[in-house]
């Protein structure tokens, strides 16, 4: 991975291509690279860095090139180099590729090859499809494609381009994201259809080993034996001006745009008058809803955690039995999926490859799936038998900020919407949407104190272990809020549920390690005061997040910030706001790269 771009027209190529590998830089990586064929042969530049880099090389080759194709890399195999960046080639240099995903079989392959003269130069997996396809190449080069992929283990896509057909590039997908836009007399492939949705609407999405011949003026699909007919649709998604506006990094940005993503998750969602949700987009009947025994929720990272959130109001609220599971490890359980069981998958770019996976999986036995998404056309989005869009808008900086509140929001309303359905009163699921509605000024109030939580990450950023301690609601709280410390400023930080502490971890509390608390969870802040004491008798300095009017945590913390007050249930989202601020502050301070913190690819495509 991580991210391919591709153009085909009269437009400057180059610079189409460049235009296009921006707008996926969102997607983490660690070099990037271009090739297309000039004058018969196969010509390229590629850099390690940033896109920029490449484009100074560019600017001194000043390559003309009818068709380009190009990739951002985030390595999986092969060391971080110009060698091992994309795009790789056949030994003859008579074709190029670029690819996203993974040959899981690369080395059987490779040595196959090996024992037949050919010479490899990197360490990736992706110079095995190159040469691959040139020991097939017999003239016809969609036969050489149509050989190779039956070859191939794993889940990619990759793009190709040959000396010999310098009218066509060629475009494979297999279980991986990869998209064509037609235009006038031009074509583009992309991993995501936004970046060409400034050019074109109109586009085709590969799957299932196809095979795309893609030229200017027509595009042609095939699986490995024979055409298939491949209709076009109109992509849904809006064109966003993506800019930082005002901010220094755009996870600032989404940061401050969370009260405005709140307010759009909510849009049009909610009926006040009978105190429940509506969601238009759902195409499950009530009977299904109703007969719904157990819920079984996947997804990664901090979809994961957002999940787990929802778990825990499912359960609280609506009665139902809810398991959840991270789906990399889920995929591999041979799980038993119960008749009743309604499945809930998240993802914000809906390419997680392993919750893809994962839903495969219990499609397979049967279950109906509904995915939670942020992107109009994704892979998830496409394969789940109904999809929620949280509507939060673009996110680019690589770790997730207002997709996580804005997941939680529609797990709150699903939550009301099933509550309602049961046995939750009229009366209680108006309370419950009043605090919802609350939220986006809510949070707009832990914004305004921004400047105070700077200046709080500023005592902090010398440290190197934290610990993020919540009870309920706040656990997997904690869990996120850890992760964007680890993401954004390369800390060791460790989300703990409080009353396990004493089970182990304390062990580690000096005054070198402090603890965020999270204390807005008012059915168990009792207790938690309680493992606050343990920390702070032991020299642990705390810095503690609470609701306004909660008592009790002058004497014990070090340091606090005030969030408005909510139910419960709701909680995580305004505490979750302070830990994002906390975090990006550290980074800040520690000169760390924010919006694409080292190691970090936004769209995991790869297990």
């Amino acid at each position: 991975m991580c991210g391919i771009f591709g153009y085909i027209g009269p437009k400057n190529s180059v610079k189409t291509v460049l235009d296009g590998l921006k707008k996926l830089e969102y997607r983490g990586y660690d070099s990037a690279g271009i090739a297309g064929v000039s004058d018969g042969k196969i010509v390229y530049c590629k850099e390690v860095g940033k896109i920029s880099m490449l484009e100074q090389q560019l600017q001194q080759k000043q390559l003309h090139l009818n068709a380009a194709i190009a990739q951002t890399r985030w390595a999986t195999h092969g060391q971080v180099n110009q060698v091992n960046a994309h795009p790789h080639f056949d030994n003859a240099h008579s074709l190029a590729v670029v690819h996203n995903g993974i040959i899981e079989n690369y080395e059987i392959l490779r040595k196959q090859l090996q024992d037949k003269g050919v010479t490899f130069v990197s360490g990736t997996d992706t110079e095995v499809i190159a040469q691959l396809v040139a020991s097939y190449y017999q003239g016809d080069i969609l036969k050489a494609i149509q050989k190779t992929i039956p070859d191939l283990k794993g889940s990619f896509a990759f793009a190709l381009v040959h000396k010999d057909f310098p009218d066509r590039i060629l475009a494979v997908a297999h279980e991986a994201p990869l998209v064509i836009g037609i235009g006038e007399d031009e074509a583009f492939i992309s991993s995501d259809p936004n970046a060409f949705a400034f050019h074109t609407r109109q586009a085709i999405y590969l799957s299932n080993s196809e095979i795309a011949i893609i030229k200017a003026d027509s595009q042609e699909v095939y699986n490995v034996h024979d055409k298939v007919n491949k209709e076009s649709i109109v992509l849904e998604t809006t064109i966003e001006e993506i800019s930082k506006g005002s901010y220094e990094h755009y996870t600032l940005k989404e940061i401050y745009d969370q009260p405005q993503a709140i307010r759009n998750a909510l849009l049009a969602r909610f009926l006040p008058e009978y105190g429940t949700a509506l969601f238009e987009e759902l195409n499950f009947s009530t009977v299904d809803l109703l007969t719904t025994q157990r819920l079984l929720i996947l997804a990664c990272g901090t979809s994961w955690h957002a999940g787990y959130v929802g778990a825990y109001m499912l359960e609280d609220k609506a009665r139902i039995p809810v398991q959840v599971e991270i789906s990399s490890e889920f995929r591999y359980k041979n799980p038993i999926v119960l008749p009743g069981t309604f499945v809930i998958a998240i993802s914000q770019s809906g390419e997680t490859a392993d919750t893809i996976a994962a839903v495969r999986e219990v499609k397979a036995k049967g279950a109906r799936v509904l995915a939670l998404c942020n992107v109009h056309g994704s892979t998830l989005s496409r394969e789940a038998d109904s999809t929620i869009y949280l509507k939060a808008g673009a996110e680019i900086g690589v770790c997730s900020t207002k997709a996580f509140t804005s997941q939680v929001v529609v797990l709150a309303l699903f939550t009301l919407l099933l509550s309602r359905m049961r046995h939750m009163g009229k009366q209680e699921g108006q309370e419950f949407l009043e605090a919802l509605v609350k939220l986006p000024d809510q949070v707009q109030m832990v914004l305004d104190q921004a400047k105070k939580i700077e200046a709080i990450a500023n005592k902090y950023a010398q440290y190197d272990n934290f610990f993020y301690l919540g009870r309920r609601y706040m656990f997997p709280t904690s869990l996120e809020g850890a992760l964007k410390l680890k993401e954004i400023s390369y800390i060791n930080a460790n989300g703990y549920p409080a009353g396990e502490m004493k089970h182990g971890p304390i062990a580690l509390i000096n005054e070198k390690c402090p603890t965020v608390a999270l204390c807005t969870n008012k059915l168990t802040f009792e207790k938690l005061l309680s493992n606050l004491m343990e920390i702070k008798a032991r020299n642990g300095r705390i810095f503690a997040i609470a609701e306004e009017g909660q008592k009790g945590l002058e004497g014990i913390a070090d340091d606090i910030i005030y969030v408005p007050s909510t139910i419960d249930e709701l909680a995580a989202i305004p505490t979750t706001v302070v830990t994002q601020l906390f975090a990006y502050y550290i980074a800040k301070k520690r000169g760390a790269d924010i919006d694409q913190p080292r190691n970090l690819a936004k769209s995991v495509t790869v297990e």
